[in-house]
């Protein structure tokens, strides 16, 4: 019986693949699988992977012949999954020797079906630990009371699929599964889902994964059309949360926060190539169109003026022929 099933996507990443395989071998045990998916690279990756195949204890290796982007990769591995508890690990971060054996501890101590954890973000030298933006630690909850309040960062908002484990029966029930094809914020209608849907959720002061921030191939540092998936995706936690029980009070959150990642991107528009920043403001201009019009009023008026002015001028842009998300 495989107790822990770890899901690891990699995609052109030689550079950093040896230290996460290296840190997954100090964190071997007999019931442990590491299901490692080659999402298509064109690099040295799929080399590395084929010798951790026969070295690492527990290794399977996957390999998509057409690159999928990370939801698809990560769904490739939760369908391949044959353990009891199942957690994420991106190809290019690493763990804390030891690490999976006390998170597995943790959630069988708590008995829920998902449990968060805090993370060590890692930028060149830089080290600086992120904690889940709730405050209650080591206590059962229902998950739908960590989405509020809409004014201030909640666990919704610390999305990192690897950032905690997850029992099998989420994904039996179908909520551990991503959108397919999106190619960045792919954990934000995952995180959702899993709030709204699952039953029980706690949050642990355990660290272990180190994130590496900042990597050049990395999505959040290229501005090329793929990070305009993000309105795909947030079309998606809205729409969802829509049909909710509780749609009057999770709407707000879910319209105020994807407000604030348009502006976001919007503040950093330099760095998009200048095509995909015309497309970005047009497609942002669409979005906010498209959201309930009296929750996008309550939103703005409660955002500072900066970012609100941003976006009522943008609400106002006239819409360009074609274009969609």
């Amino acid at each position: 019986m495989v107790k822990l099933s770890v899901i690891v996507p990699f995609y052109n990443v030689q550079q950093y693949a040896p230290d996460t395989l290296k840190s997954l071998r100090a964190n071997a045990r007999d019931d442990f699988e590491f299901i490692l998916v080659d999402d298509c690279s064109r690099d040295e990756t799929p080399d590395i992977l084929a010798r951790a195949e026969r070295e690492l204890p527990g290794a399977v290796h996957v390999r998509h012949e057409q690159n999928g982007g990370l939801a698809t990769a990560r769904n490739t591995g939760i369908d391949a999954a044959q353990g009891e508890y199942l957690t994420f690990l991106d190809g290019d971060d690493w763990l804390a020797p030891g690490y999976y054996e006390q998170l597995l501890a943790s959630i069988e101590e708590l008995g829920c079906d998902f449990v968060r954890t805090d993370h060590v973000q890692c930028t060149a030298r830089a080290r600086t630990i992120h904690r889940v933006p709730y405050g209650r630690r080591g206590v059962v909850l229902d998950p739908r009371e960590a989405i509020l309040p809409a004014d201030r960062s909640t666990s919704v908002d610390y999305a990192y699929a690897w950032a905690g484990i997850y029992h099998r029966r989420l994904a039996d029930r179908g909520l551990l599964h991503f959108t397919d094809g999106l190619r960045t914020a792919e954990d934000r209608p995952w995180i959702w889902k899993l709030h709204r849907e699952a039953e029980s959720f706690a949050t642990v002061g355990l660290l272990g994964v180190f994130y590496r921030r900042g990597v050049a191939s990395s999505l959040t540092q290229i501005g090329d059309v793929r990070q305009l998936d993000f309105i795909r995706a947030f079309d998606q936690v809205v729409s969802e949360t829509a049909q909710d029980r509780d749609a009057d009070k999770l709407l707000p959150k879910a319209v105020r926060t994807y407000c604030a990642i348009i502006s976001h991107h919007l503040g950093s528009i330099e760095r998009f190539e200048p095509p995909v920043a015309r497309k970005l403001k047009s497609m942002s201009a669409v979005a906010l169109r498209r959201m309930p019009q009296d929750v996008l009023d309550d939103a703005l008026d409660s955002m500072d003026i900066q970012r609100a002015t941003r976006l009522r001028r943008l609400r106002r842009r006239p819409a360009a022929a074609g274009v969609s998300a």
